[in-house]
């Protein structure tokens, strides 16, 4: 899906001069320096959304490389923002080799090490913040269940803003109970809620006292989110008050797969499992001695016995892993999260170690996510569907409950396993069936013929590793096929490593389906602290966004033009007549083609003129599209997906003019737009040439 990317749409700012005969272009538009704005009656006469034409016209964009400035903030803070689970780590730049871990959360389940919080949200009856986290889930979970209908509790909510396609400011968020709030608000509330904490544990930690304008922050979004999606998250940290929409750079949007790879760089030998290294047979090392997890098991425990200390420390330089790549090697990061598989091929620049992107970030909605939501559809089977949507409407707090009991037996399914895995069904639950249906939970488990998940009489449903096999397959098979797709691309072939990173990557069974299909050809590394690989590489990335030097564009990025109309070349239904002269309208004048390498700090300009003298505001529509096979801005695929607003200020008349040519020439003025692509997120300034002032621009891809 392209979803919303870039557009530029021109607005009726000034009433337009009625004219007989004459139809007046959009006041909002503009047009080649020295043109007249009467449109007598053409062919194209019923388009007016593209009154724009260059200056200019060139077919290769103007590049020029923009200074880097220095990182003036005190402290950089992260956060991770999962869908299953989310959390938050700082450093201070001045001691920028450690990165300090947020405290161990309350309520979290015993026996895991709780780095992370889940990502879940509780509003009051009224709508007001209660609490986020554990404390939201616990706290719901002991509610009265006529008491928890009234409670707005959201979870894994992230993924809404992946799979809406016309996300806006309105998009709404539905709670367990059925309930809708304001997406914008929800994601709000659960920055707010770690701005809080963020704050307090840095200040706990520094000796000085700081502002907020010294602090940074990074929040991480998968890579193949669009551009409406990185918006809104920015739009959720203003109102959130993580900082101000007047001061931008403040926050940094960072790509998960590629903060992994950042951190990935910092890897020495012993925080890492190579796979590669382990050979299987039937779920067994080589020698039949135990099952090939174990070595990542041992690292688990390692790491676990360590954590009482929050602050890791990362090399100087390099980690040794490194040290055995070379300028030019390439290696894909797989960022196995809860909601996304996202995957980004990077490639080594020496001698200065910066990282070039190779292919456009690519990937889909293949999270652990998918392995809950065909456990939703086996209870489906077996209770039918009306009786799992009337449980979780009437029961909700019982139904997070089985969820959790679920996620929490999931992740230690793994391919050698030879008992079943037990999931414990809430009384109610069990209670409800009987009273709905009549009949018993062991009865309906029976009558479903699903032999592959048996009753057992301590009130639990026995998952053999055939019933696990068929939750998990659909889910890995989608990951293990979109990484060989990627690995069959020429610009990919011979990758040297790849990075399994993320909270599913943790799953022996995705380990094992990953090393089967591509062990042979790469070698296969799992850093120890797998879930937080993100969370530091993005501390890392605050500190120094230069570290990834060239990327890729996601999509091909334009504006729609005139241009003169060509015989025979251009289509008749295009035909504009202006002042006697012939163009051809709806024209894509591109800024970025798709796929297109733009290294950091390059920007695009071009330069434009309003259609009317005096104009004081206009609206450029900006277009994309998936493929670089365009034309027209009317051509299969294109949308309009944003809008540049530039104010134009009052210019001053030049020195000595009175009247005549000085005054008209006055009147005409240049726009140089520029369009920087090389960052994570898509950035634009404008000059008013004849004053020589800034125009505030602003991209808007929320605007619907």
């Amino acid at each position: 899906m392209l979803g919303k990317e870039a557009e530029v749409a021109e607005r009726n700012t000034l009433a337009p001069v009625k004219m007989a005969d004459e139809v007046q272009p959009d006041s909002s538009s503009l047009q080649i320096l020295g043109e007249r704005t009467s449109i007598p009656g053409s062919p194209a006469i019923a388009r007016n959304d593209c009154s724009i034409t260059p200056l200019t016209p060139s077919p290769s964009p103007r590049v020029e490389i923009r200074p880097r400035m220095s990182c003036p903030f005190s402290v950089v803070v992260a956060i991770d923002f999962g869908t299953t689970s989310s959390g938050y780590a700082f450093s201070f730049t001045q001691d920028s080799e450690a990165i300090h871990m947020m405290k161990r959360w309350e309520g979290g389940d015993p026996g895991v090490a709780n780095q992370k919080s889940p990502t879940c949200l509780l509003l009051t009856p009224d709508l007001r913040f209660h609490s986020f986290g554990f404390a939201a889930r616990d706290f719901y979970h002991d509610l009265d269940p006529e008491e928890a209908r009234h409670w707005l509790y959201f979870d894994k909510f992230k993924m809404k803003i992946h799979s809406t396609s016309d996300l806006s400011m309105e998009t709404e968020l539905e709670a367990v109970n059925g309930r809708r709030v304001r997406a914008i608000e929800v994601f709000a509330h659960a920055l707010r809620f770690f701005r809080q904490h963020a704050l307090k544990e840095v200040k706990d930690q520094s000796s000085s006292v700081l502002e907020g304008e010294e602090i940074r922050w990074v929040i991480t979004v998968p890579a193949v989110w669009r551009q409406p999606a990185k918006q809104f998250m920015r739009e959720a940290a203003y109102l959130a008050g993580l900082i101000s929409p007047e001061c931008p750079e403040q926050l940094l949007i960072a790509l998960e797969p590629e903060a992994a790879s950042i951190y990935c760089r910092k890897l020495r030998l012993h925080q890492v499992i190579d796979l590669s290294l382990q050979p299987i047979t039937n779920g067994l090392d080589a020698d039949g001695s135990r099952p090939f997890d174990s070595s990542f098991r041992q690292a688990r425990e390692q790491l676990r016995r360590s954590r009482h200390s929050r602050t890791f420390l990362v090399e100087s330089g390099t980690g040794e892993l490194w040290s055995e790549l070379q300028t030019g090697d390439k290696y894909v990061v797989a960022d196995c999260g809860g909601g996304t598989v996202d995957l980004t091929v990077h490639q080594i620049e020496q001698p200065q170690g910066t990282l070039k992107e190779l292919y456009k970030a690519s990937g889909g909605p293949y999270g652990a996510v998918g392995v809950d939501l065909a456990f939703e559809n086996m209870l489906c089977q077996i209770f039918g569907e009306d009786f799992i949507q009337s449980f979780k409407a009437k029961r909700p707090a019982a139904w997070v409950d089985l969820t959790i009991a679920f996620e929490a037996r999931k992740r230690t399914a793994s391919p050698g396993r030879a008992n079943a895995l037990n999931i414990s069904l809430p009384f109610s639950f069990i209670d409800f069936y009987k009273r709905q249906r009549g009949q018993s939970v062991e009865a309906a488990l029976r009558r479903s013929n699903m032999n592959i998940v048996k009753w057992s009489s301590q009130g639990m449903l026995r998952l053999t590793q055939e019933a696990m096999n068929e939750l998990f397959q659909p889910t890995i098979n989608n990951i293990v096929k979109h990484i060989e797709l990627l690995m069959a691309k020429p610009e990919v072939s011979g990758v040297r490593f790849l990075f399994l990173v993320g909270g599913f990557a943790e799953s022996p069974m995705l380990q094992r389906a990953v090393q089967r299909a591509l062990g042979r050809s790469c070698r296969i590394i799992i850093p120890h602290d797998v879930g937080l690989t993100i969370l530091k590489g993005a501390v890392l990335f605050g500190l120094d966004p230069t570290v990834v030097r060239v990327r890729r564009s996601p999509l091909t990025y334009g504006v729609g033009v005139l241009n003169r109309f060509v015989e025979g070349r251009h289509p008749r239904d295009k035909l504009l007549i202006k002042d006697g002269r012939e163009w051809c309208t709806d024209i894509l004048d591109r800024f970025v083609s798709v796929d297109q390498s733009v290294a950091l700090g390059e920007v695009v300009r071009r330069s434009y003129t309003p259609a009317r003298v005096g104009q004081r505001k206009i609206i450029i529509n900006i277009y994309c599209s998936a493929t670089d096979d365009v034309t027209y801005i009317s051509d299969p695929g294109v949308r309009k997906c944003g809008a540049i607003t530039l104010d134009l200020p009052e210019p001053l008349p030049p020195t000595g003019a009175v009247g005549g040519a000085g005054a008209a020439a006055s009147e005409r003025r240049e726009i140089r737009a520029t369009m920087q692509f090389g960052d994570t997120e898509i950035k634009v300034t404008a000059v008013d040439v004849i004053s020589n002032r800034s125009v505030k621009a602003s991209i808007d891809f929320l605007s619907n």
